[in-house]
């Protein structure tokens, strides 16, 4: 499988991966409300894990549906908007992360329908909630060390959470080129729960009295 990841499409996933984890990491610590270089170095880690996981599992999961289907499909990194997402978050403490997307190419000649592009695009928004799970799990072991400066463990499932939530909740905007868009298309019904669901995690990864009370 991994023999399907070309080396051009390896360096656009690790430069889109460090700099999105990098606006990431400015964000949480701009939240922190202290420049404390163990805590700036604790969140860029973190952060490189979390938002790791949360978008090349996001991009490979776009890919490799994309291949089922018999279509080549590679992610091609934005260099504008990786600038943006960093210069963004150091200067307003917004997130905007569209670090490039996944091109599907038609090698079939049949061309790609709206059932398959929707299947496609719903994939990575799916992936990313499904990923809230294990996080979540990691939070819960955290225990009492509920904010962002508690203890390790817990800090790794607060950021996990949050990220994917994230990613699934901005990607599910019926808009532009997102993902949503290419969803709400295919079909409606599932347009409506994978937003919901994506938007609920979202609102629950802020909500720590809500943590406070499961925990």
């Amino acid at each position: 499988m991994l023999e399907r990841i070309s080396r051009r499409e390896e360096f656009d996933l690790l430069v889109a991966w460090i700099a999105i984890s990098v606006a990431f990491a400015i964000i949480f610590l701009r939240g922190a409300g202290r420049a404390d270089p163990i805590l700036a170095l604790s969140y860029l880690v973190v952060s490189l894990f979390t938002v790791g996981i949360g978008f090349i599992f996001h991009e490979m999961a776009h890919k490799f549906t994309a291949i089922q289907y018999g279509f080549w499909a590679e992610f091609r990194k934005d260099n504008i908007m990786l600038v943006v997402a960093v210069a963004l978050a150091a200067l307003v403490g917004v997130v905007f992360a569209a670090p490039g997307a996944t091109v599907i190419y038609d090698t079939t000649g049949r061309g790609i329908s709206r059932e398959q592009n929707g299947k496609i695009s719903v994939a990575g928004p799916l992936v990313n909630l499904l990923l809230c799970i294990p996080f979540a799990g990691l939070l819960f072991y955290g225990g009492e060390g509920i904010s962002l400066t508690g203890n390790f463990v817990t800090m790794i499932g607060m950021i996990g959470f949050q990220v994917n939530a994230m990613i699934a909740a901005f990607n599910m905007l019926p808009v532009s080129v997102l993902d949503g868009k290419k969803v709400l298309a295919w079909n409606k019904v599932v347009f409506i729960a994978v937003i919901v669901a994506a938007f609920g995690a979202l609102l629950l990864s802020f909500d720590s009295n809500i943590f406070s009370q499961i925990l």
